[in-house]
């Protein structure tokens, strides 16, 4: 009985894992190791892919196929001079094998020679008898160079070669979005429909288009074609529940990600979006549950944690609303979204000095909105804290140069640090900027405001002729 070649390459395959595990040498013809090898890489087993190659190198040392597959060993381990000298040797032996002007052009593309990469790849496809790889490649290398047009050609070309080939087709898609080209993209992929009516993955990007050109009902339509296609297909739902939303159908919404929950294990998107909805339908217990089945589901998320947050926000349960906060926090002490609400929940809660500490670590991440240099000012100031609320503000200035509430600020502490001159400078400068914001100095510095010297500078700028 004759063996098919799943079975042979199953055999090759057992034999040689025997062979390591016994350290006895068998012999294999020199394709066999190369379907071993070309087992181990599909598999990630990059240790014993290099084993294979170098028993095989030994067993056929003349197998050009082998020495390129130890080519892919270097350029995957960086040695890519190695590579490079050992294909420099091939050539001058196979002018004609494709696989040396690809394996080329890789290691020029992990150089950032993407130019000279394409030209290689361009000799390899007049060569090679699989155009799609070929073409595939050069269409990752226009991708590189932001080459978006020559690009989106190569993986149309592929496209025409396999109509299953996705991975073309979404790069396609990212070409069309990237250029901003819309309308063009559902032509394109209409056009493809037409001859594949049940591709379900065509149907889901066509969606995409005319979700974000807030074209709802027809992104709706194409969802369905594409659940209809495939009613497995966990991303169509997703998308309709996402465009349900968008139309106010909140409870067909959740019945779209709920689908989802029983196709395969829970996401953290869905359920909390299935959360989001019920709050808009006004199913506070249900609209609880599910963000807290999300946080349970993806900890990290920190979309969750800020739903349950701004859930008690919003109903002024300021002290439930910081528990949570506070255990988002301990799990990602670095994300600023966190701080800010941490900041404003405290100073609801007139816990004014750790309030500051969270306007300063929302500082301290890079988050430099005026509002948050402000807001810690005024913060200092209540905790009398001056020297500090005067560095904030100086900090804030580099930001947000010739900003009169910053420099009403600086006046104010100045004079409240008996530095008049500094106080006059900072005052009569924030007047030129902007006179309304004189109410910064009334109502933060009141005992400054009514001095003679201050009344006098604001009368002065009111009334410049007398």
């Amino acid at each position: 009985m004759q063996l098919n070649h799943n079975e042979q390459n199953n055999i090759s395959l057992s034999r040689f894992e025997s062979m390591l595990k016994t350290n006895r040498v068998f012999f294999f013809d020199s394709n066999e190791f190369e379907e071993i090898i070309h087992h181990y890489l599909e598999n990630g087993k990059i240790a014993l892919a290099k084993k294979a190659t170098k028993l095989g190198l030994e067993q056929h040392p003349s197998s050009t196929s082998l020495k390129l597959f130890q080519v892919e060993m270097f350029i995957f381990e960086n040695e890519l001079d190695t590579a490079d000298e050992l294909l420099d040797k091939l050539y001058l032996l196979e002018q004609s094998n494709e696989e040396i002007y690809i394996q080329k052009a890789n290691i020029l593309s992990r150089r950032d020679k993407h130019k000279k990469a394409i030209k290689l790849l361009e000799k390899a496809l007049e060569i090679t008898d699989d155009e799609a790889d070929v073409l595939s490649l050069l269409g990752m290398e226009y991708l590189f160079l932001e080459d978006f047009e020559n690009s989106k050609y190569f993986f149309m070309k592929c496209l025409e070669q396999d109509k299953e080939d996705f991975s073309a087709l979404y790069n396609i898609i990212y070409c069309f979005e990237y250029l901003e080209q819309h309308d063009a993209a559902i032509d394109y992929l209409n056009d493809f429909l037409n001859k594949n009516p049940y591709c379900e993955v065509a149907w889901h990007q066509v969606g995409k288009q005319y979700f974000t050109l807030k074209k709802y009902k027809k992104a709706l339509a194409a969802y369905e074609f594409a659940i209809i296609s495939d009613d497995q297909f966990i991303g169509a739902y997703l998308e309709k529940g996402k465009v349900l939303e968008k139309l106010k159908k909140y409870h067909e919404a959740i019945d779209s990600y709920t689908i989802t929950l029983g196709l395969d294990d829970p996401t953290s998107f869905a359920l909390l979006r299935i959360g989001k909805c019920y709050e808009k339908v006004g199913n506070t217990e249900l609209a609880l549950q599910f963000y807290n089945k999300c946080v349970k589901e993806d900890a990290l998320l920190d979309k969750g944690w800020i739903a349950i947050t701004d859930f008690y926000i919003k109903k002024k349960n300021f002290q439930k609303a910081l528990y949570y906060i506070d255990k988002a926090i301990n799990i990602d002490s670095e994300n600023v979204l966190y701080w800010k609400r941490y900041a404003n929940i405290n100073k609801h809660l007139n816990l004014f000095e750790e309030a500051e500490h969270g306007y300063r670590r929302t500082l301290e991440l890079g988050n430099y909105e005026l509002e948050t240099w402000l807001t810690r000012n005024d913060l200092l100031l209540q905790l009398g804290e001056y020297q500090a609320a005067t560095n904030n503000l100086f900090q804030a200035s580099e930001f947000y140069p010739e900003c009169a509430e910053i420099e009403y600020r600086l006046a104010g502490l100045f004079y409240k640090n008996n530095e008049d001159s500094k106080g006059e400078f900072h005052l009569k400068t924030a007047l030129k900027l902007d006179s309304e914001f004189i109410l910064i100095i009334e109502e933060l510095f009141p005992s400054v405001y009514v001095t003679k010297p201050v009344q006098e500078i604001i009368n002065k700028h009111k009334y410049p002729s007398l």
